[in-house]
């Protein structure tokens, strides 16, 4: 699915990370660990094509995607990627329903989905009837698992969260954590940056970003990192 070849990221003469390689297999779920500033974010970001390594390549399907153009870029994103930010990155003033019709109406013309419903994806998070409240008099927990009710409607075969967890009570944090766990394994490919360790434990591997290289911790993801 994805082969992340010698990668490295520097920012003038700091190193965030450095001959980092990993292959993310479909219906896996793979946790990024690490202290604030270690280059977790700064690698998701790379895998979305929000930022560029200094060197290296990213692999999808045998092709290097960061040497995408702004259009291939553009295609990537709407066709393999579904990414679930801290911050919900939702349409504060639209309605619940409005936010999911967003991601179906970016699936149209695949040959691949199954058709989720914006209702039954909502019913999977456990927002079932809320699809005309607007988003912005929702609770975070309840605007993360409607983001979370987006990328089950969009049925990406990549999907990139950045600590999803991260502000979210238990219960929230529970939702969010088993429906990724669900996706991945039906064959969705999950990466989790990620400091909390009942997010972990649900994994099938986690590496660790210390010290300008990604620690092999536990799982059987080949890896390798200096």
């Amino acid at each position: 699915m994805i082969e992340i070849v010698k990668l490295a990221k520097t920012f003038g003469s700091r190193t965030l990370w450095s001959d980092v390689t990993v292959d993310i297999d479909r219906g896996r779920m793979l946790a990024l660990a690490g202290p604030s500033g270690s280059g977790k974010s700064t690698l998701l970001n790379c895998l979305g094509l929000l930022d560029r390594p200094t060197v290296g390549a990213i692999l999808h399907d045998g092709v290097d995607i960061t040497r995408f153009g702004r259009q291939e870029a553009r295609r990537f994103r709407r066709d393999v990627l579904g990414y679930l930010f801290q911050n919900y990155a939702l349409i504060d003033n639209a309605t619940v329903a409005d936010n999911l019709e967003v991601a179906r109406t970016r699936r149209r013309g695949r040959r691949d989905h199954t058709g989720v419903s914006v209702a039954g994806a909502l019913d999977r998070v456990g927002l079932a009837g809320r699809e005309q409240e607007k988003v912005h008099r929702l609770s975070g927990g309840e605007q993360q698992r409607v983001a979370l009710a987006r990328l089950i409607v969009k049925e990406p075969s990549l999907v990139l969260a950045d600590e999803p967890t991260g502000a979210l009570d238990q219960a929230n944090a529970d939702v969010v954590t088993d429906v990724l766990r669900d996706m991945s394994d039906a064959g969705c490919a999950v990466v989790i940056a990620t400091h909390d360790d009942r997010v972990r434990d649900r994994c099938d591997s986690v590496f660790a970003v210390h010290e300008n290289a990604l620690q092999h911790l536990r799982g059987v993801e080949r890896s390798t990192a200096s």
